[in-house]
């Protein structure tokens, strides 16, 4: 299974591209969406399974909202309120939601620090 993940901005697929591995496609909204915008990033989806990644902010949750429409089967992923959006969230957290999201086999798992073991 192929999967595409849409989150806000480029700063956002940045950060989620450190702990992705690349076959995962990450799609951005650059802010709300038009519907051409939503037209397109439905047909670079095409018949992938789709997880909606949005800030947990007013402004997320609006993009959140208009990407349901497009993609009502999509899975959802959350950052925690308090975070500075998908950009400002700890790697280590982005992990466990798509841990969250049973996107085991996707993610980069970072190296284990020898100094600790």
């Amino acid at each position: 299974m192929s999967i595409t993940i849409i989150v806000e901005g480029k700063n956002d697929k940045s950060r989620l591209k450190r702990v992705v591995v690349d076959s995962v496609q990450i799609l951005c909204t650059f802010g709300t969406p038009s519907s051409q915008t939503l037209e397109e990033l439905h047909k670079k989806a095409g018949d992938k399974q789709v997880y909606l990644f949005t800030d947990n902010d007013s402004s997320g949750k609006r993009i959140r909202f208009l990407l349901r429409d497009t993609f009502p089967d999509a899975e959802q992923i959350y950052t925690r309120r308090g975070y500075a959006g998908v950009e400002g969230t700890p790697e280590e957290y982005l992990i466990q939601q798509l841990e969250k999201a049973g996107l085991e086999e996707y993610i980069i798992y970072p190296s284990p620090d020898p100094a600790l073991e």
